[in-house]
Parts: C-alpha cells; sequence; structure tokens
C-alpha cells in the first residue's frame, strides 16, 4: 500500500505530504485550507491571485506561485499529489505535466471524501445534470431538513463540501451538486471512489464540449456519478441517456433504480397522476397504489410549477424519500420552499408585459425549460455557447418566440440558427463591449416587440463570462434595467455610441 492509499480518513498521517494545489478561487483555497490544518507541505499554483486569499493563505504559511500557464513551478513537478481546480481542462499544461511524471491528481471531491470523518462520516447523496442541479440540490436538503436530519448543500452549489467536512457541529447528511468537471476526476474504485447513499442525473444534454472535448465524454463524466450508489439511482424516465447510465451503473447489489416522470409513473417511480405529484416506490403495494406527495397548486407559490421544475420536484422528493422523509414532510418543504434567484423570477411587470429572469439558464437545455413554460416570449438570448448548439432550441420554440434579442460577443450562432428556422421573427442584436448598458439596450428593444400578454425572459442558454462576472451579475443588470424602464424611456441609442443592429 502507498502512502496515498492511506490515507483515507482525517486522522491518518498526512504530514509533511507534499501537495500543489492548482488555482486559488473558492475550491483551491478550501482544499489549501484544509491541508495546511492536516500539517501537509502545501503550495498553491495559479494564474490569477486573489489578493485577500494571498494574504489569508500567508499567515497559514501557504506560499503563492505565481505561475503561467506554460510555466512548470518546482512545487508542481516535486508534489507527491495535485489538487486539480474543476475549471482546469484536462489538456490543461499542469495537468498533462502531473500526469507524465506519476503524480495523483485529485480534485476537491475526492479530498473531501477521504476526509470526511473529522466530526462524523455524513452520508452524502449526489446531484448532476445538465440543467437543474442547483434547484434540485436545494429542494432535496429542504426536504431532509424538515425531515429533522442536519443537512448541508454544498458542492458546485457554491459551497466546498470541504468546508462542511470541517464544521465542528457535524452533519447526516450532504447533499453534494456535482459539475461534469468535478466527476471527471473522480476515480471509480480504489481509495479515492465515493460510495453515495444515493444519486441522481436529471437530464442530459450537450454541453461544456469545449472542455470535455466530446459529447461522449461529458456523458461519461456525469455517469461517474451513479457508481457505487448504495441505496437509491434516481434517473428521468423521459430522458434516454439517464436510463441507460442507471443501467449500466457499477451500484452496490440492492440498489434500487427509481424514475420521475411528468407522466403516469411505473411501479418504483414518482410522477404526475391527473395534477398529483405522488410516490409509487416507497410503499409496500406500489404494484397498485402511490402516495400522494403535493399537488400541483402546491408548487405554484414558490415558482417551481413549470415542467422542468416539477422534474426537479419529483427527483429531489425520490432521493429525500429514499433517505427516509415521509410523504407529509415532502408536501411541507415544498410548500416552504423559496427559489434562488435568478432562476425563473419575475422581475416585474409593466403595462401588462412581464418580465422574467432566468440568467441561471447558461446552456441551451436550461433555457429549453424557461421557455417552454410561458406562451409568448420576446427572448433576450446570447453570450459563450462552449460548442452548444442553439439551433434545435430555436426549431422546437419559434411559433411562441415574438421577437429574439441578441447579446454577448457570440451572436453568430443566434444569427445563424433563427435565419434558417425561423427568419420571419424579428431578431435585434446589441452590439456593444460596454457591460454596462448592454442590458439596458436589451431591454429596451425587447419591450419595443413586447405587447401585453407576451413575457421578456432573460434565458441566454450560454455562459455570461465575455461580458459579466457571472450569470448572477447578468441578472441583476437585467433586473436594474427593467426597474428603470418605470422612470425612462429607452431609445435605440446610448450615450457610449453603441447601437442596436436590426435584422
Amino acid at each position: 500500500m502507498t502512502r496515498l492509499d492511506s490515507l483515507t480518513s482525517w486522522h491518518a498521517d498526512w504530514s509533511g505530504l507534499r501537495v500543489a494545489v492548482l488555482g486559488q478561487g473558492v475550491t483551491g483555497f478550501a482544499a489549501a485550507d484544509t491541508l495546511a490544518e492536516l500539517g501537509a507541505s502545501v503550495t498553491v499554483v495559479a494564474e490569477r491571485v486573489d489578493d485577500e486569499r494571498r494574504t489569508i493563505l500567508g499567515v497559514l504559511e501557504v506560499p503563492v506561485v505565481d505561475a503561467g500557464r506554460d510555466d512548470l513551478p518546482a512545487a508542481l513537478t516535486e508534489a507527491e499529489v495535485v489538487i486539480a481546480s474543476p475549471g482546469l481542462r484536462p489538456d490543461h499544461p499542469w495537468l498533462l505535466a502531473a500526469a507524465e511524471r506519476g503524480i495523483a491528481i485529485w480534485g476537491d471531491i475526492e479530498l473531501a471524501w477521504r476526509l470526511r470523518d473529522k466530526v462524523e462520516a455524513a452520508e452524502w447523496i449526489l446531484i448532476t445534470g445538465t440543467n437543474g442541479k442547483t434547484t434540485t440540490t436545494q429542494l432535496a436538503a429542504h426536504m431532509l431538513r424538515e425531515a429533522g436530519f442536519r443537512v448541508a448543500p454544498v458542492g458546485n452549489i457554491g459551497t466546498p463540501v470541504l468546508d462542511a467536512v470541517r464544521d465542528p457541529a457535524g452533519f447526516d447528511v450532504l447533499v453534494v451538486e456535482l459539475s461534469s468537471f468535478q466527476l471527471h476526476t473522480l476515480p471509480a474504485q480504489g481509495p479515492g471512489a465515493l460510495w453515495p447513499h444515493s444519486a441522481a442525473v436529471l437530464n442530459i444534454d450537450d454541453d461544456h464540449l469545449d472542455w470535455h472535448g466530446s459529447a461522449d465524454a461529458y456523458r461519461a463524466a456525469k455517469a461517474k456519478a451513479y457508481g457505487n450508489a448504495r441505496v437509491a439511482a434516481v434517473y428521468s424516465v423521459d430522458d434516454p441517456v439517464t436510463m441507460r447510465m442507471v443501467e449500466e451503473a457499477e451500484v452496490v447489489e440492492g440498489c434500487r433504480a427509481i424514475g420521475f416522470t411528468l407522466g403516469v409513473p411505473g411501479r418504483s417511480d414518482f410522477g404526475l397522476v391527473e395534477d398529483v405529484l405522488v410516490d409509487r416506490a416507497f410503499l409496500d403495494a406500489r404494484h397498485s397504489q402511490a402516495l400522494e406527495l403535493a399537488t400541483l397548486a402546491d408548487l405554484e407559490p414558490a415558482g417551481l410549477r413549470s415542467p422542468h421544475m416539477t422534474r426537479n420536484v419529483l427527483a429531489a422528493a425520490a432521493l429525500a424519500r429514499a433517505h427516509g422523509a415521509s410523504p407529509a414532510q415532502v408536501r411541507d418543504a415544498i410548500r416552504s420552499f423559496t427559489l434562488d434567484r435568478h432562476r425563473t423570477e419575475l422581475v416585474a411587470e409593466l403595462g401588462g408585459v412581464r418580465f422574467v429572469d432566468d440568467s441561471k439558464a447558461t446552456n441551451p437545455h436550461a433555457a429549453e425549460g424557461s421557455l417552454s413554460a410561458f406562451d409568448k416570449v420576446v427572448w433576450i438570448v446570447g453570450g459563450l455557447f462552449k460548442g452548444a448548439d442553439v439551433a434545435p432550441l430555436v426549431e422546437r420554440h419559434r411559433q411562441r418566440i415574438v421577437a429574439v434579442v441578441a447579446i454577448g460577443v457570440d451572436r453568430q450562432p443566434v444569427r445563424e440558427a433563427f435565419a434558417r428556422h425561423a427568419p420571419g421573427i424579428p431578431l435585434v442584436e446589441v452590439d456593444t463591449a460596454d457591460t454596462v448598458s448592454v442590458m439596458r439596450l436589451a431591454v429596451e428593444a425587447a419591450a419595443e416587440h413586447a405587447a401585453p400578454g407576451v413575457t421578456v425572459l432573460l434565458a441566454p442558454a450560454a455562459a455570461s463570462m465575455d461580458q459579466f462576472k457571472d450569470y448572477a451579475e447578468r441578472g441583476d443588470r437585467f433586473a436594474e434595467a427593467v426597474r428603470a424602464r418605470r422612470d425612462r424611456e429607452g431609445g435605440a441609442h446610448g450615450d457610449d455610441g453603441s447601437s442596436l443592429q436590426h435584422g
């Protein structure tokens, strides 16, 4: 057994272990902080360094090395293990150099799993998918909290798993949202392999193809979530890709496949019977009966009644029921749930026109859900498409799209998609590099084409980093522009000389 193989507990001997943490974002900082507490010899290697985090790491006596992409600092080449930021692509020179030298490459999720017993080893429930991960993670955690469990939603949702592992109060359950980046580095077997209580892959559509290199590689990463699941593998009956993932998964004997669907559920599934959400999995008489969980009316106040949100509720309910939440506790949690901002959030209704912020729709699959929720929309779309194809979305929803406003630097795919599938729909391009005015121009252009009963929908189907810090800033700017419209009349030209191109 190598030393790394023996490091499967917080209480193992981590002292002096030479570790290079690659990247100094939220997960990189949590990894460095954790390893320093364990007495490892840690160096952070980063292309961009946050001054505040550098200062804190200095107090922890963790050196930070500023390095270019093609640099190979000694701390990296001499490390026994590297902890890779989930943002580093597999072909990044640092990772290639580590692999060539036989250096172990872990992600923060594998590290957290190895260290999960600092206080007490909580059960892990894993959630991934192209769309709906965060909402489902929050819903499942809320349901389990309603059931009396000490629970934390962690991972890609924003709170590093390592922070929860080190919480002195401890948890019964960690509901872990995982991105395809985080899943990519996870081993299927061995000391660092996860053995979760349950796992769900909500849906699959092409995304992050530029990072993974192919659709097959992206799907293979997502499928890792089911590996070694012990109690339940939750999948979408309406998405055959997730069904195949479950069928091919190496799970623990006795682990149940639990489907969810917007139709009438089969035995061992969750679904809808008319307007009632039901559980036909966790009851003895599932051959002939089902348990009522909630009604569609219960979903309405929290904004969960749209088809994609209802699917999220059903998936979360399956995970919560698998861990012991009762039907009544699931219902009460649904009734008290509040959606995060920027997820089909109604900003305002002006003159009979609704302005809805779904900036969290960072890929076409996510935008599919929000487009499906409205009858007539003026669609604000664009950003960084990351290799994803927006054309099928345009083809499917052209009957409900009144007009389109294209934003971002990557507008050509939008132009081409509408020219091919919906040439008669008015298209306006916001042609400006000024990040302050882009949303003001977009909202004004959208409002010109929106009559009462129409929804102006920000569902970009693309990442935001071309013009904004993140999707939250993009949504905030949209909301600011909508509120500003209440007080002023917009024009086609901004003070900075930017303009709208009509096509």
